[in-house]
């Protein structure tokens, strides 16, 4: 290699892909250890060092040996930003390809790229179905670059990505390069990984490219949280104030989205109150710009230099504001703690203002150390600072642990032992491990496993270690989802499902025993209500709570159902039932998103535990409450949520109007459409999906009038579907009481039909069919006949 540090000289033929013509002081120190060996590296650096630039030689080098490169972001926006940095790779005739949701896959285009970017959730998901055409693509990878490893020591995501890393190991064994901020044990990461010492790296404050500045400040704590914030708000401005006056940034980190947009309009009011210089007015052009925003109040707010940055504003605006800020035209920035971890905005000060949040699944929380540090690494700004300023703002009883957080930092700890059971069944589900020696090789390939070996005392570890791996077998094996014989291993039909959908253990219990008391007719059957409080009482959403006035809500909302319940899983309850009618009360609004989407999740799971244990009937009611949660319509109209491009306000107001079913707008035509306020071009497409669907007749033949007391006589139902095929149950009822079920992929069949002249003076005989994956109310046919 070239002892110069210049991008031509090092990687000539991907210099377009880097924003800079030389490498800077860490980079070089790595640089060899990245480009040319092949071992696994680790790095740990200061933030806004450059550990970007060493991500890329890793791919480089990968793409070089005509490899495929996994690039893991630890957040979703920032997979797509790096899709848009990443256009150089494709400049260069690479293929960038950034891995989403299931709906969204493209399974070509992920074969075909040279480089893939996902989450850690994208890429367990992927390997769980790498035997799946879809996912196949995902066992090519040759190198694996881990933003920000220190993510282990997530509570939520950690395990995650722990589990993800130890699976590719095994499946494909590709290059892993770990990078992340400043760790204390970076050695216990480079022992998981394998990454030899010359390959391992523990960059110290001195490689900064700014000097930082931190400290603790307190603030007095009052009563009312609501003035707290607005106490902790004014000390950060206080901070802030005299950067700001010296012509530097600051970046000031709340708790929520909205938390960003109030304290930048307080922040305003201040700043005027205090005659404090800041702001663009002379600036035309930044005026004119401002007025393209989307969001209202940002726009009044930037011309002034104060803006905030949060997840939920759109791609423009979030450009516009990390550009301006970038440009110093907005002095004043806030942001949730995301913007720490993604995009690389320093700022001269530093304040987080917050350090708890509420959160909708476990309540008001302490915000994570690693995210504390990862934002506090946001102080100074290279080229432009001398020094970065760095506050925590907190309660003074809290004051002595951020100190100690800032003077000593945080060991990376394995957050699997809190999972492990969940997290073993979907190695037992994959095939992974199939028998008691694959368990303890599948641990020793986990950060867990060598956390453990490093600090025993935190861990347990040793002989306690394989008791509590056989403690959790056992767990598996008694509740069902996995069968042990000798000493071979296999997963159950419970276990696959559990793990397909991400289950808690409990919470797979709790589905598997409603579809068992449903397919042996016990009371509780599966109806709407026990459906939604099987749900609500989840194990996954034990930790939400309820304040005074969401009680009151949901009271009101629930009359009585679901008393029995926890207050926290009562109020899941209340979401629930109002976001199907989409009348969501304002007091339940703020925590309703996310509990909704996590209940659309589990929905589906329990409609596959349906499929497998239950019957399709009981699917397909679980389908269209899933639905109706989704779009906040009727039970009546839920139907239309099945023709494709027709979403809530569309359903809603072809339902207005009268047509409240598929059968509706056949019926209806296109004309009528048009009549119910659509254009006569989505009435066509629209017309033309809902004649897919699925549309039944049923011919009765043989089925007499009328049959003497103590004869009988067969018959034969035949039902037709001229729509498109789907699966189906067809259940055919004597009187209520069941005579046959039969699951089929409906395209026509035929079911026999016993006629028997019994006790009974009357025979009704009702076929009900019901497809267990599409939200089609049950279609119903029947046929009396008169014992004489």
């Amino acid at each position: 290699m070239s002892t110069s540090a210049g991008v031509a000289d090092i990687v000539p033929e991907f210099a377009e892909a880097f924003p800079f013509e030389s490498f800077n002081r860490m980079q070089r120190e790595a640089l060899p250890a990245v480009l040319d060996s092949g071992e696994n590296v680790v790095v740990s650096a200061p933030t806004a060092s450059g550990k970007t630039a060493l991500a890329e030689l890793a791919i480089c080098r990968t793409l070089r040996n005509d490899g495929t490169a996994l690039f893991l972001a630890p957040l979703r926006a920032l997979t797509n930003e790096k899709e848009d940095e990443w256009e150089r790779f494709e400049a260069l005739g690479y293929s960038v390809y950034v891995v989403t949701g299931e709906r969204d896959l493209n399974p070509r285009r992920a074969e075909r790229a040279d480089i893939l970017v996902m989450t850690p959730e994208k890429a367990d998901s992927a390997t769980r179905k790498h035997d799946s055409p879809r996912y196949s693509f995902i066992t090519d990878v040759d190198c694996v670059v881990i933003d920000e490893v220190h993510l282990l020591d997530s509570d939520r995501r950690g395990a995650v990505l722990e589990v993800t890393i130890s699976r590719l190991r095994r499946l494909c064994g590709p290059r892993i390069v770990a990078l992340s901020a400043t760790m204390q044990n970076v050695e216990d990461v480079a022992d998981w990984l394998d990454a030899p010492d010359d390959c391992t790296f523990q960059f110290g404050d001195d490689y900064r490219p700014v000097p930082l500045s931190a400290s603790v400040e307190t603030y007095a704590h009052g009563d009312n949280a609501f003035a707290d914030k607005y106490r902790r708000l004014y000390r950060a401005l206080d901070l802030a104030q005299p950067h700001i006056e010296d012509g530097g940034q600051a970046l000031v980190f709340v708790a929520s989205r909205q938390d960003t947009v109030r304290a930048a309009e307080k922040a305003r009011d201040v700043i005027a109150e205090r005659d404090v210089e800041i702001g663009a007015r002379g600036d035309y052009d930044f005026h004119t710009d401002a007025e393209e925003l989307n969001n209202d109040t940002l726009r009044q707010s930037v011309i002034d230099g104060v803006g905030f940055h949060h997840a939920g504003l759109s791609k423009e605006d979030k450009d516009r504001v990390e550009a301006w800020f970038k440009e110093g035209k907005i002095q004043l920035l806030f942001s949730t703690s995301t913007l720490a971890w993604g995009v690389n905005l320093p700022a001269r000060c530093v304040v987080i203002r917050d350090t708890k949040l509420h959160d909708p699944l476990e309540g008001e929380v302490d915000m994570s150390p690693l995210d504390i540090l990862q934002m506090l690494g946001r102080a100074g700004r290279p080229g432009y600072d001398d020094a970065g300023y760095a506050y925590v703002v907190c309660d003074g009883s809290d004051a002595e642990k951020y100190r100690q957080l800032l003077l000593e930092g945080k060991p990376i700890e394995s957050r699997l032992a809190g999972e492990l059971d969940s997290h073993l069944n979907a190695e037992i589900a994959l095939g992974v491990v199939d028998d008691i020696e694959d368990v303890m090789e599948w641990l020793e390939t986990t950060f867990y496993y060598t956390r453990a070996k490093s600090a025993p005392e935190q861990y347990d570890a040793g002989e306690s270690l394989r008791d509590r791996v056989s403690a959790t077998l056992e767990r598996l094996v008694s509740g069902g989802f996995v069968d042990q014989s000798g000493l071979d291993i296999e997963p159950t039909a419970l276990g696959k499902l559990t793990s397909q959908f991400y289950l808690r253990l409990d919470t797979a219990e709790g589905f598997h025993r409603l579809c068992e008391r449903a397919a042996a007719d016990e009371t509780p059957a599966i109806d709407e209500s026990a459906v939604l409080r099987t749900v609500a009482d989840a194990g996954e959403f034990d930790s939400v709570s309820a304040r005074r006035d969401e009680r009151e809500a949901f009271k009101a909302v629930l009359d009585g159902e679901g008393d029995d319940l926890d207050a926290g899983n009562r109020k899941v309850l209340a979401i629930l039932r109002s976001a199907m009618s989409g009348t969501t009360p304002g007091e339940l609004k703020s925590d309703a998103w996310v509990i909704r989407q996590n209940a659309t999740r589990m929905l589906a799971a329990l409609r596959a535990f349906c499929e497998r244990f239950a019957a399709p009937r009981d699917a397909n009611l679980v389908c269209r409450i899933e639905a109706r949660l989704e779009h906040g319509i009727s039970a009546e109209a839920v139907g239309l949520t099945a023709i494709e491009g027709v979403g809530k306000g569309r359903a809603q107001k072809l339902a207005r109007e009268g047509l409240e079913t598929p059968a509706d707008v056949r019926q209806a035509g296109v004309s009528g459409l048009v009549d119910a306020g659509l254009s006569e071009g989505l009435a066509e497409r629209v017309l033309e999906q809902a004649e897919s669907l699925p549309d039944l007749s049923f011919e009765w033949s043989g089925v007499p009038d009328s049959i003497p007391a103590g004869e009988n006589t067969m018959a034969e139902l035949m039902v037709e579907n001229d729509g498109d095929g789907a699966p189906a149950g067809v259940r055919v009822t004597v009187n209520g009481v069941e005579m046959s079920e039969t699951t089929r992929y409906l395209g026509e069949t035929t079911v026999p039909v016993g006629v028997f002249g019994g006790d009974a003076e009357e025979l009704t005989y009702e076929v009900e069919v019901a497809f267990s994956e599409l939200p089609l109310v049950p279609v119903t046919d029947s046929r009396t006949v008169r014992v004489e």
